[in-house]
C-alpha cells in the first residue's frame, strides 16, 4: 500500500495552514438601504507582512488601505492593516470572491441582499454563505442538541469567558463533552466520505465491491479509526485497517484506490482554510439573526472550517425600517374616507 496515509495528509494540511502566519482578521459589512455595502477589513499580525496569499478575505489596490502600529503595555508590537471599500451591491463582493487568490481561495463564498417593500415598513435581508466541502458527511445536528450547537458555533471569546468565569468547571466539562461528540462526528464523516469515494474509484473493475456492502461496514471503519488512536498512521500504512475491513484479497486488489479515497476524504474534512470573523451592521431595527449580538448591537459570526464541512454555513441578518410617509398617506386617506362618510350621512339626514 501507498504510505501516504490519512493522518499524514491531515498533518500536511495543518502544517501548511499553521506555517502561513495569516493575520487575525475581522470583516465588517455595513449594509445600506439601497443595497450598497461598505466593507471594512481589519487585519492584525505580529509581523509587518500581509501577503496576498495569506489573506483570509480578498481586497485589492482599489480599496482605501491604511497601516498602523500598536504597542501594548507589555511592549508587544502588533501591525494593523485596515482596508475599506463601498460596493454598489453583493454582485461586486461575489466577483471579488471569485477572483480570490488568498489562503481561502478554494472555498466557495457568496453574499445576497434582499429588500422587500411592505407599505408601512421595508424589510432588509443580508446573507453571506460558505459552501460545504464534503459530499457525503453527516449533519452536525445529528450529534449535538440545540444547546450544544449554540456552544459549537460560539465565538472563542465567549467560550473563554465562560470557561474562566463563574461555573467554570461546569462549562469546561460541557466543552469536553462537545469535543468528544464532535470527534465522533468527524470520524463518521471521514468514514462515510472514504466509503463513497472508494466505491466510485473501484466501480466497474473486476470483482468490485458494491456500495451497499461498503456502507454496511461503515460502523466497523469508524470503530477501527477511533480504536487505532495514535497508531492510525502505521496501521493504515501497513494495510492492517484495510485488511480488517475488506479482507486480505480485496485489500491487496484495491490498495491504491483505498489510499486515493483516503486522501480525498481527508482533504475535504480538513480543507486548507484560515479562520476569521464577520460582523454586520444592518439598516433600521434588527429583527432576526443567527449571529451573536453584542451590547452595542453589532452582529458577529466566527468563520471556521468545521462549520461548513457537511452543510453550507449561512450568516444571516434581517432588519426593518418604518415608512413614515406611508403612515401619513394612509392617515390622510383614512381622514378623507371618514369625511366622505360623514358628509354623506349628513346629506341623508
Amino acid at each position: 500500500m501507498n504510505n501516504k496515509t490519512v493522518r499524514l495528509a491531515i498533518a500536511m494540511i495543518f502544517i501548511c495552514v499553521l506555517s502561513c502566519n495569516e493575520p487575525r482578521t475581522i470583516v465588517t459589512n455595513i449594509v445600506y438601504k439601497d443595497g450598497s455595502i461598505r466593507r471594512k477589513i481589519e487585519m492584525k499580525s505580529s509581523e509587518n507582512k500581509f501577503n496576498v496569499s495569506d489573506l483570509q478575505v480578498p481586497f485589492d489596490s482599489t480599496w482605501i488601505i491604511t497601516d498602523s502600529l500598536e504597542i501594548s503595555e507589555k511592549g508587544d508590537t502588533t501591525w494593523v492593516r485596515r482596508a475599506e471599500k463601498l460596493f454598489s451591491g453583493t454582485d461586486e463582493i461575489n466577483n471579488l470572491y471569485k477572483a480570490d487568490s488568498g489562503v481561502n481561495k478554494e472555498i466557495e463564498r457568496h453574499a445576497v441582499f434582499i429588500k422587500k417593500f411592505k407599505w408601512f415598513n421595508t424589510e432588509y435581508s443580508f446573507m453571506e454563505t460558505v459552501d460545504k466541502t464534503m459530499k457525503y458527511g453527516y449533519a452536525i445536528s445529528d450529534f449535538l442538541n440545540p444547546v450544544e450547537l449554540r456552544w459549537f458555533y460560539s465565538p472563542d471569546d465567549i467560550i473563554t469567558e465562560k470557561e474562566n468565569g463563574a461555573d467554570s468547571l461546569k462549562y469546561r466539562a460541557f466543552n469536553d463533552t462537545i469535543d468528544k461528540k464532535t470527534e465522533e462526528w468527524m470520524i463518521k464523516c471521514l468514514s462515510s466520505e472514504w466509503i463513497h469515494e472508494f466505491a466510485t474509484l473501484i466501480s466497474g473493475k473486476s470483482n468490485s465491491i458494491s456500495i451497499e456492502s461498503l456502507l454496511a461496514k461503515e460502523e466497523d471503519l469508524s470503530r477501527l479509526v477511533k480504536k487505532s488512536g495514535d497508531d492510525f498512521d502505521s496501521l493504515w500504512a501497513n494495510g492492517i485497517i484495510i485488511r480488517g475491513l475488506l479482507g486480505d484479497g480485496d485489500a491487496e486488489r484495491f490498495g491504491i484506490e483505498a489510499d486515493s479515497a483516503a486522501n480525498i476524504a481527508a482533504s475535504r474534512l480538513f480543507p486548507t482554510f484560515s479562520d476569521y470573523s464577520v460582523r454586520v451592521i444592518m439598516p433600521g431595527r434588527l429583527t432576526e439573526t443567527n449571529g451573536f449580538v453584542d451590547s452595542a448591537g453589532k452582529i458577529s459570526w466566527p468563520v471556521k472550517s468545521e462549520y461548513f464541512l457537511t452543510a453550507p454555513y449561512v450568516m444571516k441578518a434581517k432588519s426593518r425600517t418604518m415608512n413614515f410617509w406611508a403612515w401619513i398617506v394612509s392617515g390622510l386617506f383614512l381622514v378623507f374616507v371618514l369625511s366622505g362618510v360623514i358628509i354623506r350621512e349628513k346629506r341623508k339626514g
